[in-house]
């Protein structure tokens, strides 16, 4: 039996307060760069009061084919966005991004994965790796999903390269669908079905 099934080898999902979460986004999506590997829609900054609106109307919506969650170091650090008083334990973990399933098939065992960093120092170490890996184990022992699938940009060889090592495969790609800098770029499309998930040892 798992003891925790929210915490990896770096990480541990979380659920954050909408003011922790306004403040954090508010960093983020000044980060135009952020932006525009996580979406494919045009870079835009929001106000605080905006985002925290967003994210109170949105906790207020019954969505069963929703699973978000914050992500959030198990190592000591500094943060902006921690509140006061008791944090169970995680008073000194760093908030650093999120990670959630969703999608209009999940009834049928298939969702969508999205995965954000928004405080760059994390990047490129293994957290995003370790974050999509506690996810999966989540998907597939809790949700009992069948399969998973992700989006990911050509022009961001680093998620690619973390997905690949979560155990995502190649599926297909959209030829040229989004529009940077002046070039066109394919739209990769991975998966990971449940039983090539439980023949990896990521997490036993």
């Amino acid at each position: 039996m798992l003891k925790d099934l929210y915490r990896g080898k770096l990480v541990r999902l979380t659920a954050e307060d909408p003011e922790i979460l306004a403040q954090a986004m508010l960093r983020w999506n000044r980060d135009s760069e952020y932006i525009r590997l996580l979406d494919f829609e045009p870079a835009r900054m929001w106000s605080m009061k905006k985002i925290k609106e967003w994210f109170e109307k949105d906790l207020e919506k019954d969505k069963p084919e929703e699973y978000f969650f914050q992500i959030r170091t198990l190592d000591e650090g500094t943060s902006t966005f921690e509140p006061d008083g008791e944090n169970n334990g995680l008073l000194k973990s760093v908030l650093i991004g999120f990670v959630g399933l969703f999608g209009e098939f999940i009834n049928h065992g298939d969702a969508w994965v999205g995965i954000g960093l928004g405080e760059r120092e994390y990047w490129g170490k293994g957290y995003g790796t370790d974050a999509m890996r506690v996810i999966l184990r989540y998907a597939f022992t809790e949700l009992n999903l069948w399969r998973v699938t992700l989006g990911a940009f050509e022009y961001n060889p680093r998620a690619i390269r973390s997905y690949e090592k979560a155990g995502f495969s190649h599926e297909g790609r959209a030829r040229k669908n989004v529009l940077r800098d002046g070039r066109r770029w394919d739209t990769l499309f991975m998966g990971i079905l449940r039983e090539e998930w439980e023949k990896r040892d990521d997490y036993d």
